[in-house]
Formats: structure tokens, sequence, C-alpha cells
């Protein structure tokens, strides 16, 4: 075993070419202004305060025209455009130029969804303390909260009993070449099925570990969501 697969290393991966069609703006969710600046950079300014990371890679979709600015932006962090169509895609494609760029395949990579700009450094690091010893890796996730049902024609089927069952959340991390390599299994099917990189190593008869997160760490998705999470980065301010 070499030094560098002894001592690996964590890394950011952050999918950041979607269009955010649900939430009601006019450019890519990513971009829209919250708090003073655009979503994503809330979210990657939060992940550069995890000691642990070693970098950070913001997978832009090949036509994107946002203006970045360099004013808050992380200097271990950086910007590739080689999104794909999809979230899936987009991912594997990053993990493909990390890999290209020379990172170990034993690494760790910590993959965030962009529109989750309430992440927490502390539950970030809760995640590493927990999984880097892993044989699979793990994600953030929640216990779910509420009383589930499942319905039919608009109306309710049953009461789904809700013990054992968790929201997923992100970051999920694996190692970086066992990610890429669940991924590339379902490449050709156009990652079908594929909803999460955990469900990519599910899929491999791998069980991740569920890290409990935090309720704030909520993805931005409708409109009503973006007032919520200005309100809670305006508290914090």
């Amino acid at each position: 075993m070499n030094e560098r697969t002894a001592s690996p290393r964590f890394h950011a991966l952050i999918p950041c070419a979607g269009t955010g069609s649900r939430a009601g703006t006019l450019q890519p969710k990513q971009y829209q202004q919250v708090a003073g600046q655009p979503m994503v950079m809330h979210t990657l300014q939060a992940l550069a305060l995890v000691p642990r990371l070693t970098s950070g890679w913001v997978i832009l979709s090949p036509d994107d025209t946002h203006a970045w600015t360099e004013q808050g932006w992380p200097v271990h962090f950086q910007r590739l455009t080689c999104g794909g169509i999809s979230r899936a895609q987009s991912v594997f494609n990053g993990l493909q130029a990390m890999l290209s760029a020379g990172l170990d395949p034993m690494d760790w990579v910590l993959v965030h969804d962009a529109a989750r700009c309430l992440v927490s450094p502390e539950s970030v690091t809760r995640l590493i303390d927990t999984c880097q010893h892993d044989a699979v890796g793990g994600l953030l996730a929640l216990p779910l909260p509420d009383t589930l049902k499942s319905e039919e024609g608009g109306r309710v089927l049953a009461t789904v009993p809700r013990e054992h069952k968790w929201l997923a959340q992100t970051p999920q991390m694996f190692r970086l070449q066992a990610l890429h390599d669940a991924l590339a299994a379902v490449a050709a099917s156009g990652f079908a099925g594929i909803t999460d990189e955990a469900s990519a190593m599910e899929r491999l008869g791998l069980k991740p570990r569920l890290v409990e997160g935090s309720a704030q760490n909520f993805k931005v998705t409708y409109p009503a969501d973006f007032a919520l999470a200005e309100a809670i980065l305006g508290s914090k301010a």
C-alpha cells in the first residue's frame, strides 16, 4: 500500500449543471440570489470551512454562462465544464475528471447538492469522522419525522410505517474509484433508477452507513424554499 492510499484524502464534488425547473426562476436556481449572493456560493463557502476537505470540484454545464466572481470563491475549489444532461451524468463526468487529474482512486469523494446551501461544516465533518474507516461509505440523512401516506387517485391508500425510514441528504461519501465504477455500471442505461450516489452503491448489494444530518440541510427546490433559506442565512449573519 503506497503512502497516498494509506492516508486517503477527502474531496467535495458539487454537480452544478442543472436548470432547477421546479424552482420557478428565470435562471438556473443555483445562481438565484439568496442573502446577497448566488445560492451556490453559500454552498461552496460552507464546504470550504470543512478543514479535512482537500479540494472542491464544481461541475458546470458546458454552456454555462454565469458570470462568476472570484470574491468569496474558495481558493482550493475549481470549476469544470463537463456536466451532463442529468445529475448522475454530471457526477460521473466529474469523477472521471478527478481520476484523470491524478487523484488517488482510494480517496474519498463527498458529493453534495449545489442547492443544499444550508449544510453545516460540523455535519460534514461528522460524516467524514463516522465513515472514514467504513468499508462502504455513507451519507447524511434524517429519520422520517412525519406520518407517511401512500396514495391512489389523489386519496390516501394506506398509512405506511415510518420506522426505519430516512430522508436522504447530501453529502454522500464514497471511495472515488468505487463510486465511479458503480455509476459506470449503469451509464449505458442513462443511469436509470439512480436517484443519488447511495442508490448506485446499493445496486451492487452494498449498504451505505446512515449518519444523522440536520433539518436545515434541505434542498432548495420550490419558490417558497428560497424565502426560508434567505431567512435562515439572514439569522446566521
